[in-house]
């Protein structure tokens, strides 16, 4: 396993491990790296849609030229003080930064006067832009795109999917949050995929409502980029050895099983929990595995998200003349992926009619009858034009 860089280059390269690159952790990595993912996905299936006409333009009055605004002079000054309050901390304290680096940037711990300076420097540097810049030119209307929008977007899915998988982890882990909730807040773990899709959903779909965006057509143009983003955020998963593991394997891998070993069972040495036994002889800051073998989930996760991803690209332009066929047709697939999936995950149970679920299988439940639902509503809606 690679809980951070710097495993992964001793496996690459050889170089040491537990060095500097140690704070950037492989989970973050591929997290960053699925955003990166599906902002292109995106940005791709938007333009295709802009051509057609499927997605027009929205008339934005903008300022010619590089202006500074009462918004600049405060976002720019809180974030100063962010940095200036939390950077020297966490370089103070590298040793634990290079442990739990979301722990210490998340925690409330930092330096209140380099805080300040940092405000102030940020703020003097946008004051000086604006001094120079002159009287500021009356705005004018452009023509603004949704493919040029894509950044705010998938500022707002982050941020909106962070919050919203940190409320939903709260929820199924309401004992641990009772117990400790600033904890339980301002930690780096806990956090629930279905939260995070919904979360972002949400501040997606505030964002298109405000800028009066189609909401059917780009709700289509995600579908692809989101399952395929969720297929490489599972990598980091497998490869961190995150937890997000399925169940032991009692009886140990069949004899005559045609695929690689760590594909049916793996015990995940060096995970970033470091939950299992020790691994004899070893002296680095991961030093264990599981006791058993456990089935890979996140690396089946992944390749069915990829399947599903190459089928809804291939569908894209066929369905193009049916708005929302297509994101019902990811939600019912993400649904059927998910419910299937947890049968060999470890997650809490609820007793739901009788049956044992977890929370991923009551929303995936979800999730495939509003994807039924919404074909229906789109088979009796019709076709709309477009080409492809």
């Amino acid at each position: 396993m690679y809980p951070d860089l710097s495993y992964l280059l001793h496996a690459l390269l050889g170089t040491a491990r537990d060095n500097a690159f140690s704070i950037v952790k492989t989970f973050g990595l591929f997290l960053l790296l699925a955003f990166l993912t599906a902002a292109r996905l995106l940005k791709w299936e938007l333009q295709r849609r802009e051509r057609i006409g499927q997605l027009p333009p929205t008339k934005t009055l903008q300022v010619p030229g590089y202006t500074v605004t009462t918004a600049d002079y405060v976002t720019n000054g809180i974030l100063g003080f962010l940095l200036g309050y939390k950077l020297p901390y966490a370089v103070a304290n590298f040793a634990a930064w290079q442990r739990d680096p979301s722990g210490v940037l998340l925690s409330t711990e930092g330096y209140f006067l380099t805080g300040l300076l940092g405000a102030a420097l940020l703020v003097g540097y946008y004051y000086n832009i604006g001094r120079k810049q002159g009287a500021v030119p009356d705005p004018v209307p452009v023509d603004v795109y949704p493919s040029q929008r894509v950044g705010p977007i998938t500022m707002r899915a982050a941020i909106g999917g962070l919050l919203g998988a940190k409320l939903f982890a709260v929820i199924e882990y309401w004992d641990r949050f009772v117990a400790n909730p600033l904890q339980e807040l301002l930690s780096g773990g806990g956090l629930a995929i279905y939260g995070g899709l919904i979360g972002g959903g949400v501040a997606v779909y505030l964002y298109l409502r405000k800028h009066k965006i189609p909401l059917l057509p780009v709700m289509d143009a995600v579908a692809p980029a989101l399952i395929v983003a969720y297929g490489v955020g599972r990598i980091g998963c497998q490869l961190s050895g995150d937890g997000d593991w399925g169940v032991a394997i009692p009886n140990g891998i069949p004899k005559g099983w045609f695929l690689p070993d760590w594909m049916y069972g793996f015990d995940y040495p060096h995970n970033v929990l470091n939950q299992g036994v020790p691994i004899p002889g070893c002296t680095v800051e991961y030093c264990s595995r599981l006791a058993e073998l456990h089935y890979p989930t996140p690396f089946y996760e992944t390749m069915m998200a990829f399947a599903i991803g190459g089928i809804l690209w291939g569908l894209r332009k066929r369905l193009t003349v049916y708005p929302g066929l297509l994101f019902s047709i990811y939600l019912f697939l993400n649904g059927v992926e998910r419910f299937f999936i947890e049968y060999v995950r470890v997650n809490d149970q609820y007793e739901v009619l009788g049956m044992s679920l977890t929370q991923a299988q009551l929303i995936a439940v979800g999730f495939m009858v509003g994807g039924v639902a919404g074909a229906v509503l789109v088979g009796r809606r019709g076709t709309v034009g477009g080409n492809q």
